[in-house]
């Protein structure tokens, strides 16, 4: 009996990379997977391993940017397996380029997988939740989104990722806000692993040591939490974004209301750059952003 035994979970772009380990990590586990990925093969790969394994497995690779694709795989789980009570939005893309050169077509694009991405899967198992829940059944959904230290802090060359990472992490604290209501947890993930997206300016840094020592990026060091989230164990847990990185995990703080000077009148726009000074020297000092 694992922890999510019985629980069908859908991984958006879980054919390789961070998808594929937590597909493998909630079957291990007991869960009931749809296996969502634009690569057939490579879904249905993971589909067979998690069989083979003795778990259970469905493919479904239909477009996640669109509400017929999320109708598509919402019924994938639920034809093969009953329900569906939970969805990883983990599917992305990148297109990096310093922002002055970058293109429309490459904004819209990671804007619209990452974005709209979480939107469509998620708006239509919300809105079977929300039905059950009004019929008189006990749901316990999960949505867990995925940021990332980029959206949380900034990264040079990567504005439209960092824009639809940061849109993420706000989307989460709404979802859970008004979402619970329903028995939803919603939860986002900021991880730090190896995969297809971080291979090309990390790939130093991130490789397998030779030595066999600790893995520090191996993408399944996620998985664990990503399990425990999908979980029973993790109902009382809700809107927040963590951020795991080898045996790392933490909760992010998020933006809160910083020192605040009260003239009691209107300010003058003169005066303002003592102020704004004096607010900027006693402020906390924010993370950097990446590659500066």
């Amino acid at each position: 009996m694992g922890i999510c035994n019985n629980r069908t979970i859908i991984v958006t772009g879980s054919g390789s990379g961070l998808g594929k380990h937590y597909a493998l990590a909630l079957a291990a586990e007991g869960a009931n997977v749809v296996v969502n990925d634009i690569n057939r093969g490579a879904a249905d790969a993971v589909v067979a391993e998690i069989v083979a394994a003795g778990g259970k497995a469905v493919t479904a690779c239909a477009d996640i940017t669109s509400m017929s694709g999320a109708d598509t795989i919402v019924a994938a789980g639920v034809d093969a397996f009953g329900d569906v009570h939970g969805v990883v939005n983990n599917a992305g893309v990148v297109r990096d380029r310093m922002f002055a050169s970058m293109s429309e077509d490459e904004w819209d694009l990671v804007i619209k997988v990452h974005l709209k991405g979480h939107f469509c899967i998620a708006s239509r198992l919300v809105q079977r939740w929300r039905d059950q829940t009004k019929a008189g059944r006990k749901v316990d959904g999960r949505i867990i989104n995925t940021t990332s230290g980029a959206g949380l802090q900034g990264s040079i060359g990567q504005s439209n990722y960092v824009a639809a990472k940061g849109g993420i992490a706000s989307l989460t604290l709404v979802q859970a806000a008004e979402l619970g209501r329903y028995g939803i947890t919603v939860n986002a993930l900021a991880p730090a692993a190896r995969t297809n997206m971080t291979e090309g300016p990390f790939a130093a840094m991130m490789k397998k040591p030779e030595d066999g020592s600790f893995d520090y990026y191996d993408p399944a060091n996620v998985a664990p939490l990503v399990v425990w989230l999908c979980s029973p164990l993790s109902a009382r847990v809700s809107g927040k974004v963590f951020e795991v990185e080898g045996g790392k995990i933490s909760i992010s703080n998020g933006w809160k209301t910083g020192i605040v000077r009260d003239k009691g009148a209107r300010w003058a726009s003169a005066e303002l750059t003592e102020v704004v000074e004096g607010l900027i020297a006693e402020s906390p000092k924010a993370q950097k952003v990446y590659g500066t």
